[in-house]
C-alpha cells in the first residue's frame, strides 16, 4: 500500500440524512494507515478464533429485526452492524456456557429436561438481549445517539413487554460480562468505509462519494441476503452444486471474513456505478486489503447476479 487517505464528515445529500458522508485529507495519512493495519489484524484474529457456530444468529429475519429496531430508535447505520455482531458473539458464548453448566454431571434424561427449560428461558428474554446489544452498540458508535434506559424501556413496552429498569440493567451487564467487556468487535461497515477512504487517497479520480453511497445500500442488501450469496459463492468455489458438511465447515471463515465482504461490496458498487475501468478497482482493492483479485471477482460476480435478480422489478431499493 503506497498511500492512504484521511477522513472527516459532513452531511450527505446523496444518502440518508442521518448518515455522514466521507470527505478526505482531514486526518494525517499515517494515522489512517495504522487504523487500517489494526482493523486487518483484528479481522484475522477473529477468523483464527472463530466459533464453529458462527453465523447461527445472522438469519435474515433476525438481522431485519435489529436493523428496523435501530432505524426506529434513530441510530446511525454503523450501530446496526455492530449490534448484530455483538448479539452473535454474546448468544454463542452465553448458550455454550449454559449448556456446559447444565450437562456437567447430569444424567441423560435430567440433562435433556434442564436444557429444554433453559432454552425456554433464552427464548423468553431474547428480545431483551437484542435491545441490550443495541444499547451497547449505540454507546460504542456515537455517544450523541445513545439508547438510554428510558428509551429502551419505552420501546419494549410498546411491543407488549413488561420489563423494568432493573431488568434492562441486569441484561446489559450480562452481555458485557459474557463477552468479558470485549465489545468493540469487527464490523463490515468499518471495513467498507476504511477501504473506500484508502482508495480515494490512492487515486483521487475514484468517485468515492458515490461509491460510498451505493456501498452502504449494497452492504445492507448483502447482509440481509448473506446466506443466499455465500451459498452460491461456495458452489462456485468447489464447482459442485451440493456442498458437503466438511466443505461448509471450511467455508465458514469465508462467510465471517469482514475484509472479503467489504471488498466484494465495493467491487459490486463500482460495477453498479459503471465506474471504468472496473478491473482497476479490483486491483486496487486487492493491493489494499490483501484479498486476491480472483476472490474479489468471484464475490463480485455472485453479488451482482443475486443483487440484480432481486431488484430488477423493484427500483425502490436505491430510494431508501
Amino acid at each position: 500500500m503506497s498511500k492512504v487517505v484521511a477522513v472527516n464528515t459532513e452531511e450527505s445529500q446523496g444518502c440518508s440524512k442521518k448518515t455522514p458522508e466521507l470527505s478526505f485529507s482531514a486526518v494525517p495519512p499515517e494515522m489512517l494507515e495504522e487504523f487500517l493495519v489494526d482493523v486487518a489484524k483484528e479481522n484475522e484474529n477473529n477468523l483464527l478464533n472463530l466459533s464453529q457456530h458462527a453465523g447461527c444468529f445472522k438469519k435474515t429475519t433476525l438481522i431485519e429485526f435489529v436493523f428496523l429496531l435501530c432505524e426506529q430508535l434513530g441510530l446511525h447505520q454503523v450501530t446496526r452492524y455492530q449490534a448484530v455482531e455483538l448479539l452473535e458473539r454474546f448468544m454463542i458464548q452465553y448458550i455454550e456456557k449454559l449448556y456446559s453448566s447444565t450437562c456437567a454431571g447430569s444424567e441423560k434424561n435430567a440433562e435433556k429436561l434442564d436444557w429444554e427449560q433453559l432454552q425456554d428461558r433464552i427464548q423468553e428474554h431474547f428480545v431483551l438481549r437484542i435491545m441490550s446489544c443495541v444499547q451497547i452498540a449505540s454507546k460504542i458508535s456515537f455517544h450523541y445517539q445513545i439508547v438510554n434506559i428510558s428509551m429502551a424501556l419505552k420501546f419494549l413496552q410498546s411491543l407488549g413487554y413488561s420489563y423494568k429498569k432493573e431488568d434492562l440493567l441486569d441484561s446489559e451487564l450480562l452481555v458485557l460480562e459474557t463477552l468479558n467487556f470485549q465489545v468493540n468487535v469487527p464490523s463490515p461497515f468499518t471495513h467498507t468505509e476504511i477501504l473506500l477512504e484508502v482508495m480515494g487517497y490512492n487515486d483521487p479520480s475514484v468517485p468515492v462519494k458515490y461509491l460510498h453511497c451505493i456501498s452502504l445500500k449494497v452492504l445492507k442488501f448483502v447482509y440481509l441476503m448473506r446466506n443466499t450469496i455465500y451459498e452460491n459463492l461456495l458452489k462456485i468455489a468447489i464447482e459442485n452444486a451440493i456442498p458437503s458438511e466438511l466443505q461448509r465447515a471450511k467455508f465458514l471463515t469465508v462467510k465471517e471474513d469482514c475484509m472479503l465482504l467489504a471488498v466484494g461490496v465495493i467491487g459490486t458498487s463500482a460495477f453498479i456505478l459503471n465506474y471504468t475501468p472496473w478491473f482497476k478497482v479490483v486491483q486496487q482493492l486487492a493491493s489494499i486489503s490483501g484479498v486476491t483479485e480472483q476472490s474479489i471477482s468471484d464475490a463480485d460476480t455472485v453479488g451482482q447476479v443475486v443483487f440484480f435478480c432481486s431488484t430488477k422489478d423493484d427500483n425502490s431499493f436505491f430510494l431508501t
